[in-house]
């Protein structure tokens, strides 16, 4: 990394900013039927993410939204030192953007209270219109991503070119691995520092928000961020 660039951060939802992930969550607690099959599908990489989520979301009716909300509101839980986190990035003029593969319909209200810009959420929507909930991509894979991301992390994080930018990635799981692999800096927790750990990428294991923003104010320290 170098101090002369632009800091951005990158940071996962689901298990990283919540204390869990809440698509896991919503299928475990509602079990419709046909659940299990799509996402063993999923975890085991035979279907993409895309085809696996938008499988499993179309298995819920519409009708169920409040209810899924309501749900999700009550059981996801902020991970600890989120907000003074936030405080610390914008104090030090430091880019933050949400990349999730969760849904606006969850992510927006649990987010609200940190009055975080609509245009730094990237997420996937959802569409209720029709007796089965349908979601949408606004971001998908762009070359040299394949993978059917749904929402592309790595897409997204190209958009910041590395010439200009110390990209730094925060997340938890292997939906975050191809982003870590192309960041300059890799916080870790859960799957992901299993992942790095096996390939080889560098990485800084967190448990909470204030690890991460020691970890920055000693980078800053050192000059090299």
């Amino acid at each position: 990394m170098r101090s002369d660039k632009k800091t951005v951060i990158f940071c996962d939802f689901d298990g990283t900013i919540t204390l869990s992930d809440n698509i896991v969550a919503i299928m475990k607690h509602f079990k419709p039927e046909g659940i299990e099959a799509i996402m063993k599908d999923t975890i085991e990489q035979r279907i993409s993410l895309r085809e696996g989520v938008g499988a499993m979301f179309a298995l819920l009716p519409s009708s169920q939204k409040d209810e899924i909300v309501e749900f999700v509101l009550g059981q996801a839980g902020i991970r600890e030192g989120f907000s003074e986190f936030l405080a610390y990035v914008r104090d030090e003029g430091i880019e933050f953007n949400v990349t999730s593969g969760g849904m606006d319909f969850f992510i927006e209200p649990l987010l609200a209270p940190f009055d975080i810009p609509q245009d730094h959420v990237y997420c996937n929507g959802a569409d209720f219109t029709d007796e089965f909930i349908r979601i949408e991509w606004p971001n998908p894979c762009q070359p040299p991503c394949e993978n059917g991301c749904g929402m592309c992390k790595t897409t997204v994080i190209r958009t910041f070119p590395e010439e200009q930018y110390n990209r730094i990635l925060i997340g938890d799981s292997l939906t975050d691995f191809e982003g870590a692999k192309i960041a300059d800096l890799v916080y870790s927790r859960s799957i992901l520092t299993d992942k790095c750990i096996e390939l080889g990428v560098d990485h800084v294991p967190f448990t909470t928000f204030y690890d991460i923003m020691e970890d920055m104010k000693q980078k800053q320290t050192q000059g090299v961020l």
